[in-house]
């Protein structure tokens, strides 16, 4: 019998199943969930290096801060925003003897007149910045230098810079015009001769009412006017018998 069957099988008369890994799976509601973290797509071998080295402080660690830190490092220039001195020093008051953290670029703020006492690690100084921050006394930190010193993040405070304050954010959004929209529209100038819809509408809504619904309104004020005059020139029944 088991020759029969195997006979029968390389004749093509009884096909085997696939094997179980070959076969389909089953996907829930919503599609099958992929969870790829993005990689850093920089040539910079520093860059690459503390990839490396906050990649395995995450792993062996049960610390949050590596993980943010790796999550930051491996985002796009955009996502990296720069952070100024003036901001960084409202945001360190209070909080003396700790690093401040920033993963992106610390420039200087020439409104900031006074500079505090800080230490500050980040990915990169401007010269004035870093000028600004040792002559205040504080000092200027690498990230291999912060793990060696805080491997685990304590003692840190962890900020970021404005990443929606870029020129191009004004004009994401709602159409310019739309009601309720505050998206600045692509012209290219600002005169007499150029695109002013915008302003237009943002007039009627300072005025509590969008350019449509103030054209429906005159429209329906007009036809109420109309009406009342044919009313009063329309004889009553009354004239009428008589």
């Amino acid at each position: 019998v088991l020759a029969q069957a195997v006979a029968a099988q390389h004749c093509g008369r009884i096909h085997s199943r696939p094997p179980l890994g070959e076969m389909g799976i089953d996907i829930e509601a919503g599609g099958r969930v992929k969870s790829k973290t993005r990689v850093t797509s920089s040539q910079n071998p520093y860059i690459r290096l503390l990839c490396k080295l906050y990649k395995f402080l995450s792993r062996r660690t049960d610390s949050k801060f590596n993980k943010v830190i790796l999550k930051r490092l491996n985002m796009t220039r955009k996502s990296k925003a720069p952070l100024s001195m003036q901001k960084l020093a409202k945001l360190m008051a209070g909080k003396d003897g700790k690093i401040a953290v920033v993963v992106g670029t610390v420039t200087d703020d020439k409104r900031l007149y006074e500079v505090p006492k800080l230490s500050v690690c980040a990915l990169r100084f401007t010269e004035t910045a870093r000028a600004s921050i040792i002559k205040a006394g504080g000092e200027c930190l690498t990230f291999d230098k912060l793990a060696l010193r805080s491997p685990l993040g304590k003692g840190t405070v962890l900020l970021r810079g404005p990443v929606k304050a870029r020129a191009a954010e004004r004009h994401f959004g709602k159409a310019p015009g739309v009601p309720h929209s505050k998206t600045a529209p692509h012209v290219r100038a600002k005169g007499r001769k150029f695109e002013k819809a915008a302003r237009q509408a943002l007039v009627a809504r300072l005025q509590g009412l969008s350019p449509w619904a103030e054209g429906a309104c005159g429209m329906l004020q007009l036809g109420l006017e109309k009406c009342s005059v044919l009313a009063a020139a329309t004889p009553s029944v009354d004239e009428v018998n008589r």
